[in-house]
């Protein structure tokens, strides 16, 4: 099967939905991933690039991101949070005749950290990838970010190897790239592992910890990096905080920030 640039379409998973990136959602994306820990190991080029206000996010937004590409925005479904907008991802880098696409971009709001949105995430667009014919998948981090690197290879990508002064950092210093892929022969394993860690979560929504209040004058106030789940009833209680969940995986409690570029 030939390789085709996939539509931009909406995906809809169990506990997330993605849509396509446009400039409306902008604020709504600022308020859940313009924080310090999601910026600290090199997302968006390092703590130097976050911008708290809301229009200094959305001119950062406007240069950073693959709009020619497939960026998607990340919405939950169901629960006292559904519709909300937790983070982003982008099929970028579409290279149809090798057969190649990047899976990056990706943020998230650290309420969400260690919950089932980057699983649900990554197995949407994997799939949307490998559907339409892509036989390799790239994943990249900055190679100083352990938590992002830890997330990449808990879905099962392959650890490449070190692209050293890959890229521009915004405080001016240069970052190593860690690549990781996933080919299309992987893909039915690493589907399996995904849904298995979504099986996990059946019958329940996810909440957040620590919500943060919002700030006067767009300012955007921080939070730490706790996540939770819900059970369907919409009474149950708050799970315990992530790295203390049995059924929590370690690469969910570490899916903060895939610092792709």
């Amino acid at each position: 099967m030939s390789a085709v640039r996939p539509h931009s379409l909406t995906l809809t998973g169990r506990f997330v939905q993605l849509q396509p990136l446009g400039s409306a959602v902008l604020p709504d994306l600022a308020r859940a991933i313009a924080h310090p820990e999601v910026f600290a190991a090199g997302y968006g080029g390092g703590p130097a690039a976050l911008k708290r206000d809301v229009d200094g996010f959305i001119k950062w937004a406007h240069d950073y991101f693959q709009w020619e590409a497939l960026p998607y925005v990340i919405r939950l479904l169901g629960g006292p949070n559904d519709g909300d907008v937790v983070g982003t991802t982008t099929l970028g880098d579409i290279d149809v005749v090798k057969e190649a696409i990047h899976l990056g971009w990706t943020a998230y709001d650290p309420r969400v950290w260690g919950t089932p949105v980057n699983a649900e995430t990554k197995l949407l667009v994997l799939g949307t990838a490998f559907d339409n014919g892509f036989g390799r998948v790239k994943i990249q981090a900055d190679a100083r970010n352990e938590r992002s690197r830890t997330a990449i290879l808990g879905i099962g990508a392959t650890f490449e190897g070190i692209v050293r002064r890959d890229c521009s950092r915004a405080d001016g210093t240069w970052r190593d790239s860690a690549v990781y892929s996933i080919l299309a022969d992987e893909w039915p394993a690493v589907r399996a592992g995904l849904k298995a860690r979504l099986d996990a979560f059946v019958g329940r929504f996810v909440t957040y910890r620590d919500l943060r209040p919002a700030g006067a004058s767009g300012t955007i106030l921080g939070g730490g990096p706790r996540g939770g789940f819900g059970q369907a009833a919409g009474n149950a209680p708050d799970a315990p905080d992530a790295p203390d969940t049995p059924d929590t995986p370690d690469a969910e409690r570490n899916a903060g920030a895939d610092a792709s570029s």
